[in-house]
């Protein structure tokens, strides 16, 4: 069986990232006035020589993200289930390495954690764990499913990669959407950030939209973590993904991630940083080159950013985010993944959303009923 693999490795990454930087100005604004953009296009539009365009990429962004979304911002939550993790990733704070309290939540908890969020409006949610897999078995993420599905009308998971099988069960329980972030697509440089642990089984962990999508799963969500390696070139092979994702599996929905990386449990600092203007630049590239994905904004970022992204291509934020199991209902700093960069409340974000003249969206579908 074929899969993104094979794509991928009819590409290299050192002539990928050559092309880019070889990109012009005249490149650049050809590709924004092209109505039917490419991947070359994108190579352009993510170029350094199309930084001066930044404002002539934005409106084109806001407009395309308008005919296709409208006004709206989609609000989820992630619910942190466990920070078990037997990985060594340099870069999180979950690293089996970092000494940091354990905690897996048990279903009561569950219950209570999202009473809290019921309460607070949210219909997506996005259940988050460590990647421990004798700890947090696909026997309960299909038990912590069962147990809030009636609550919510999406359920995502962001958890280690399973297999086909184990996917076709989960959407079977109520599973709709599922992220697994490639972190890099740099194979050879790959080992240096995961040098143990599961996580460290490259083309696994590549290929796991194949094998979601394959299983049913309606949305997949992919994105690459800003700051490993040179961000350009890793934003390529995200956007390469995307395109053969879509043509491979049709019948799904596609959500892209922008993930920088944030304070943490440990020193690890980025190799590539991405700055605002940067981040603004790829976010409307993403959006010139593919209107129907959807583009999530986390609360690693400022406020003040995520604010200034709704009209240049965000779809999807989160509000009042812990990424510490159980901190919802009793908040416990040290066991969180990365520190939050947007605090606000729910509330204090449905407000903001609509002082940018958006509507903030609890609820776009039903999944499993």
């Amino acid at each position: 069986m074929t899969s993104f693999y094979d794509t991928l490795k009819t590409y290299d990454w050192d002539d990928v990232k050559q092309n880019i930087m070889d990109k012009s100005k005249n490149d650049a604004i050809a590709a924004i006035n092209n109505p039917h953009r490419t991947l070359d296009d994108f190579m352009a539009l993510i170029s350094p020589a199309a930084t001066p365009l930044l404002e002539d990429m934005a409106v084109e962004a806001n407009r395309l993200t308008l005919e296709r979304f409208g006004n709206t911002i989609q609000l989820y939550i992630p619910l942190y289930v466990s920070n078990y993790c037997t990985n060594f990733c340099v870069y999180c704070g979950f690293n089996h390495d970092n000494d940091i309290h354990r905690k897996m939540l048990t279903l009561e908890e569950v219950q209570a954690e999202t009473d809290v969020i019921t309460g607070w409006g949210f219909k997506h949610l996005l259940l988050v764990s460590g990647e421990a897999p004798a700890v947090t078995t696909v026997d309960y993420y299909e038990k912590v499913i069962r147990t809030v599905r009636d609550k919510f009308s999406q359920i995502a998971l962001e958890v280690q990669p399973l297999d086909t099988d184990d996917y076709a069960r989960l959407h079977e329980a109520g599973l709709s959407f599922v992220c697994v972030y490639q972190e890099t697509y740099n194979e050879q440089q790959y080992p240096k950030y995961h040098p143990k642990g599961r996580k460290a089984n490259y083309r696994y962990r590549l290929e796991t939209p194949d094998r979601a999508c394959t299983a049913g799963v309606q949305k997949m969500g992919i994105g690459a973590l800003l700051g490993l390696e040179d961000w350009r070139t890793d934003s390529f092979f995200t956007a390469l993904h995307l395109k053969y994702l879509e043509k491979t599996y049709w019948r799904s929905k596609y959500s892209i991630s922008l993930p920088r990386l944030r304070p943490h449990a440990g020193a690890f600092m980025p190799k590539d940083p991405i700055n605002d203007k940067q981040m603004v630049q790829l976010i409307c590239a993403y959006r010139l080159l593919d209107q129907q994905a959807e583009i999530s904004i986390s609360t690693r970022e400022s406020r003040e950013f995520r604010d200034h992204v709704m009209h240049l291509g965000a779809t999807s934020m989160s509000a009042g985010s812990s990424t510490e199991p159980g901190g919802y209902v009793v908040p416990h700093k040290e066991l969180e993944q990365f520190a939050i960069n947007d605090n606000r409340t729910p509330q204090e974000m449905v407000e903001a959303i609509k002082a940018q003249g958006y509507e903030p969206v609890w609820k776009d579908w039903d999944t499993w009923m």
